[in-house]
């Protein structure tokens, strides 16, 4: 069995009480798929920047998590309609 490597990176910015993250999924062939999230502290929380991080991290996985469920979900759609050559209208 062939073991297959994806990776994830994370980046993130910070702008005053805003946090952005965006996630970038990158496959074997270097195919790129990237979700985004952000964060915003309330001005009345006290001031720990490592929320803010992980909140926007966890929210741009999630879109990315669904974007690529969406791409799955075509996927499916494509090879289950066969070729185009082929489908009946």
């Amino acid at each position: 069995m062939e073991a297959k490597q994806w990776t994830v990176q994370i980046y993130l910015a910070e702008d005053g009480d805003d946090t952005y993250a965006r996630a970038v999924l990158t496959t074997r062939d270097r195919t790129e798929l990237a979700g985004t999230g952000r964060a915003r502290r309330n001005p009345s929380d006290p001031a720990v920047p490592e929320i803010g991080d992980e909140l926007a991290a966890s929210r741009a996985l999630a879109d990315l998590a669904e974007k690529l469920a969406v791409v799955t979900r075509r996927d499916i759609g494509d090879l289950a309609a066969g070729p185009a050559s082929v489908r009946s209208w």
